[in-house]
């Protein structure tokens, strides 16, 4: 197996750098143990205006048969298949990808002791692979490398060059030429796609192979098109690590969208509480007079379809389902945590067939639209809206009401005039310390007001534990119902 990396420069910066870079001296020849051969790195060329550093895998064959059973650990599929005549050794794989990432560990890292200053800046970079396995066709290597600012060049092999008519093997020869990524991002994406590619590995794939993925594809695989493809062929197709992969590039898309870090997107509360930090009242908890008037409410509106955004650990999902008359219940939330928590709370993987077929999870932000959002009965967003930030609001008004329309919003969040009765509650504080704002009684009907005006839908308002006479609920709700088009059409006629 071979390739080369090549670059150009000049005195100011030489192409030599390379050598600092790879952490390989371009006037050695060296040579670096594997557990399936040998691997060499040597500088066909090596001066001021390029520089060329070669790997060469020479792979024992013998070796790769006896490790490659097909079966349990270490099984190398492919080699198992054909012991006497295989491409294994010849042909660009995950043997090379691993030598790759072993051989030019620093590299792959972005790490120069010697010159800090070098991983960081983009050159000129040209990389050639002869013989590349190519699950897909030169249409799919393009699909791969292309996005990531790559200039593609990939020329079938034909099967037999004395032979046109029996057409193109499944290998291509590779060039790729770029002049805006630094080594450590070539080095990546090769690592990734170079065995995404093969559809194949030579090893076991487990499950430290899905932090493999994502450590190699930060920066670039959430956001490339074919991340799905991607991840699925490099955990071997199996399905429990790629949804467990997808699910954490999910997490970063999400986090990326929102300006965030990651552990502030998947901010899951406590596991244990049923109750809140904000307190609980001794008779009733303030938790459950909330589901009880969410439920009612959603009771009086005739919805069977019933969405719970931002659903936490699931608890009025869990209420939800013990009345027959919600057919359909989905629960989002942008924290896996929290959805991992849900699951277990409903037990969903011993739940019986005809339940789990009313209950769905999954993963959203009401940051953006979703389209598996649209045409459900009612919305529940119960203490969620105080947990973004108030320049973010407009997005999560559009999210649900300009694009989601279901026929019933809920909206509950706290009453801060409420907050001088609680006695354990600091003066100043808000009662979470995950809420971005707390808002008085006028401010959130200003708010659901000017919502509904601008969405067609009516709203009122409902208290949520004990009405203080004074500074009003704990909890305020407001009851968004969607305004019949054609009684709004009817009115419009006779004011005209």
């Amino acid at each position: 197996m071979f390739l080369t990396i090549s670059t150009t420069g000049t005195p100011e910066r030489p192409a030599t750098d390379l050598g600092f870079l790879l952490h390989k001296h371009p006037d050695k020849s060296q040579a670096f143990s594997t557990s399936y051969g040998k691997a060499h790195v040597l500088y066909p060329e090596a001066d001021v205006e390029r520089c060329t550093a070669a790997l060469l895998l020479e792979v024992d064959a013998v070796a790769l048969v006896r490790r490659g059973k097909g079966k349990g650990r270490g099984g190398a599929p492919d080699a198992a298949l054909a012991q006497y005549v295989n491409d294994r050794p010849y042909a660009a794989s995950s043997l090379l990808a691993v030598a790759l990432n072993d051989v030019f560990s620093s590299a792959v890292r972005g790490q120069c002791k010697a010159r800090p200053e070098l991983p960081e800046q983009a050159r000129p970079l040209r990389v050639e692979i002869p013989a590349l396995p190519a699950r897909g066709g030169p249409d799919l290597v393009v699909k791969l490398f292309e996005p990531l600012g790559w200039t593609v060049t990939v020329e079938a092999v034909a099967l037999d060059t004395e032979f046109p008519e029996w057409g193109a093997s499944r290998y291509v020869r590779l060039v790729l030429e770029s002049e805006s990524l630094t080594l450590a991002e070539a080095l990546r994406h090769l690592y990734v796609l170079l065995p995404v590619l093969d559809d194949t590995k030579h090893y076991w794939v487990s499950s430290d192979e899905v932090d493999k993925l994502l450590r190699a594809g930060e920066g670039w695989l959430p956001a490339h098109p074919e991340h799905k493809l991607i991840t699925s062929r490099y955990l071997s197709r199996r399905w429990s690590l790629t949804r467990q992969a997808m699910e954490r590039l999910e997490l970063v898309r999400l986090a990326e969208a929102d300006d965030s870090e990651v552990e502030a997107i998947d901010n899951a509360v406590e596991e244990a509480a049923d109750g809140e930090a904000e307190g609980e009242e001794k008779s009733t908890p303030l938790a459950v007079r909330r589901r009880d008037a969410i439920i009612a409410a959603l009771r009086e509106s005739g919805a069977a379809r019933v969405l719970d955004l931002g659903c936490g650990q699931g608890q009025l999902v869990q209420a939800l389902l013990k009345d027959v008359r919600f057919t359909e219940i989905v629960g989002t939330d942008v924290s896996m945590r929290a959805l991992t928590i849900a699951s277990r709370r409903l037990k969903l993987d011993r739940m019986g067939e005809r339940q789990a077929s009313r209950v769905q999870l999954f993963q959203s932000s009401l940051a953006y639209t979703d389209k598996r959002l649209k045409g459900y009965d009612a919305a529940v967003l119960c203490e969620v809206i105080e947990h973004l930030d108030l320049p973010r609001l407009p997005a999560l008004e559009y999210a649900v009401f300009g694009s989601a329309r279901p026929r019933t919003v809920l909206v509950t969040t706290p009453n801060v005039e409420y907050n001088v009765r609680w006695e354990s509650l600091p003066a100043g504080h808000v009662r979470h310390g995950d809420h971005r704002f707390e808002w008085t009684r006028e401010e959130f009907r200003t708010w659901a007001t000017t919502v509904a005006e601008r969405h067609g839908y009516e709203v009122g308002f409902v208290p949520v534990g004990p009405d203080d006479p004074e500074v009003g609920p704990p909890t305020q709700m407001a009851v968004f119902k969607q305004r019949d088009t054609q009684d709004t059409n009817e009115k419009e006629a006779k004011a005209a």
